[in-house]
């Protein structure tokens, strides 16, 4: 029976539904993560008597016709990009977007990548790096004797000296995209521009398109509990309706196996 082929499509789907649900769940503390959604769709349709076509020769036409679907495919899984909360976190090299925008990061191949972690770091040659040591770009170099950092919230970072004189010593500059979903989430808080996401538009923050920084703050995941738990509850039902059509649709097969 193809009830058993179409059934188990939807079993598959709500399979992977769930692995994005626990991939969610499981990065409900990661900073600047984003979510993600799975989204399906119907698989071919067979036509058994197709719509539209004349059933007299006075032009009498089929108003509905039978069409019987073959199940159900994975289309996408499409990262939810709004913003998350911000909270305080007090450390000087913290920093948050609030608003539309990524940080620049370059990595060991020399290739751009995107973030919205804000928690970075001070190498050993005073740059501004994140956790992995990937420096941020344009390159800030924090001086060996700096106090007081601070960074405004238009990108501006600037540092107090040993006389406590006050000095400006880069500007931290954010990218946008005009399709953000299309970026290529790559781990470690990271994503590359492809050619859905189109090129990366480059600019300070506070410009036209841009949001602004937060200063010892970091941008939580936007992950919410409870939405996940509802969607994990209706992914279990519905791959529970799947199983019990498998199983009435094997019990039908024997019955008719019997008859003959």
């Amino acid at each position: 029976m193809k009830a058993l082929h179409i059934a188990a499509t939807g079993m598959r789907a709500q399979e992977l539904n769930v692995e994005v649900i626990s991939n969610n769940v499981a990065n409900l503390r990661t900073t600047g993560f984003k979510r993600q959604r799975a989204d399906f769709q119907d698989l071919l349709y067979q036509n058994q008597r197709r719509v539209g076509t004349a059933t007299s020769d006075t032009g009498t036409i089929v108003p509905t016709g039978v069409q019987i679907g073959s199940g159900v495919k994975t289309a996408a899984t499409a990262r939810i990009l709004t913003q998350g909360p911000i909270a305080q976190t007090g450390k000087d090299t913290d920093v948050a977007i609030r608003g539309e925008g990524f940080f620049q990061i370059q990595l060991p191949s020399g290739d751009t990548a995107y973030t919205r972690d804000g928690s970075f770091e001070r190498d050993a040659n005073g740059q501004l790096t994140t956790v992995d040591g990937y420096p941020v770009q344009p390159g800030i170099v924090l001086p060996e004797d700096s106090r007081d950092i601070t960074v405004n919230a238009e990108g501006v970072v600037q540092v107090a000296d040993a006389n406590g004189d006050i000095q400006q010593i880069g500007q931290i500059q954010l990218a946008r995209f005009i399709n953000k979903s299309g970026l290529e989430a790559i781990g470690d808080n990271l994503f590359l521009e492809t050619a859905s996401s189109g090129a990366a538009i480059v600019g300070n923050p506070r410009d036209p398109g841009f949001g602004d920084l937060q200063h010892k703050h970091l941008e939580a995941s936007n992950v919410e509990a409870v939405t996940e738990i509802s969607d994990l509850i209706a992914a279990q039902r519905a791959y529970e309706m799947n199983s019990r059509i498998i199983q009435a649709a094997d019990e039908m097969s024997s019955t008719v196996s019997q008859l003959r």
